[in-house]
């Protein structure tokens, strides 16, 4: 019988170790690689001085932030003021508890899965945990004492409840279709439909994808931290250690943010339409792709068109980012929420 200390707590505690050094490199990472294709797109060289081609850039530069001197703002509230990036940064990496990578599969005789658990409220988590780094934004523009970055927290608090709305709607399109807030049965779903969910849900697919954009605070909806206008924003006042939390938080929020779109909407580590390939998949030319290796290509697919929204959009006016949000995204998914629920009980019979 398997040592009930080896499954309950030595894998979970490796799981997690893996999942938060997999999930801090990859951000320190997405910094070069936006660099370099934002660089490509510019005709432009990018960085290349510290390591191969640059490829040690990240590393020198988490260790330039690492001893940079933390300098306070002498009237800042310094407790709140040291809150402010942690309540960023710690819903961005708790998120990751619940994301599946992988199907289950078998190590040393034990069954591992691909993610630190699946519970059958996976979606309600990941809303409500993801939430609270809002709150980390606004209280670290109001905590610094600086007009600037208080009106960046507003903007961003604005922004957030704004998009969320849209959101959770195509979000719940989702669990229409599949009948289950679990993600991991949310992409079996799509397995045994055969198809992946961004087909019948085109529209919820697109308004989350923009949404998720605009919860990220990234180009063209980057207002909380506009430079042209707020010098940089919420984290104006930052620096050392509490701005790479803020930088850190970021990029996290983009993976888990394609992540989920990759979960929801493209079948997380299905190959494309897997039932009606099957015979497809088989073949030994393509039977070796391990299941996490389409998970990972379709989020760096997200995340490269995140970059490029960054190289090509300008930004919109705080106006124009309301007025998307409330006057087009919430009533269009309204109509699209409707119009699959109509689908789902003329079809599945629900």
């Amino acid at each position: 019988m398997a040592n009930p200390w080896v499954a309950f707590l030595l894998v979970p505690l490796v799981k997690i170790v893996v999942i938060l050094l997999a999930v801090i490199l990859l951000a320190a990472y997405m910094s070069f690689f936006e660099r370099k294709v934002l660089a490509y797109m510019q005709i432009r060289i990018g960085p290349n001085r510290v390591g191969p081609r640059g490829w040690l850039q990240p590393i020198a530069d988490a260790l330039k932030l690492l001893v940079k001197e933390d300098i306070v703002p002498e009237r800042a509230e310094k407790l709140v003021y040291f809150l402010g990036p942690v309540l960023v940064v710690v819903p961005a990496l708790v998120v990751f508890s619940v994301i599946p990578f992988g199907p289950a599969f078998k190590l040393f005789g034990y069954e591992v899965t691909p993610y630190l658990t699946d519970v059958n409220i996976g979606i309600l988590f990941i809303l409500g945990v993801s939430s609270i780094g809002v709150y980390g934004v606004i209280l670290g523009g109001w905590a610094s004492n600086n007009k600037f970055s208080m009106m960046g927290g507003l903007r961003s608090a604005a922004q957030l409840v704004s998009y969320e709305v849209p959101m959770g709607l195509s979000v719940v399109t989702v669990l229409l279709m599949a009948n289950s807030l679990s993600l991991v049965k949310i992409v079996e779903a799509q397995k045994q439909a055969g198809v992946w969910y961004v087909i019948p849900g085109i529209v919820a697919f697109f308004i989350y994808f923009v949404c998720g954009v605009a919860e990220t605070n990234r180009n063209p909806f980057d207002l909380p931290e506009a430079e042209s206008e707020l010098v940089a924003g919420f984290h104006t006042e930052y620096s050392g250690m509490k701005f790479a939390f803020y930088f850190l938080a970021e990029y996290a929020n983009m993976v888990v943010i394609s992540s989920i779109a990759t979960v929801l909407f493209l079948g997380g580590w299905l190959p494309p339409f897997p039932n009606w390939l099957a015979a497809v998949w088989a073949l030994p030319a393509l039977a070796w792709i391990p299941p996490i290796a389409w998970f990972v290509l379709k989020m760096a697919a997200f995340l490269f068109v995140y970059i490029w929204f960054r190289g090509t959009f300008p930004r919109y006016r705080f106006d124009q980012l309301m007025d998307l949000g409330w006057k087009v995204f919430i009533p269009v998914s309204l109509v699209n929420l409707m119009a699959v629920a109509l689908g789902v009980l003329l079809i599945g019979g629900r």
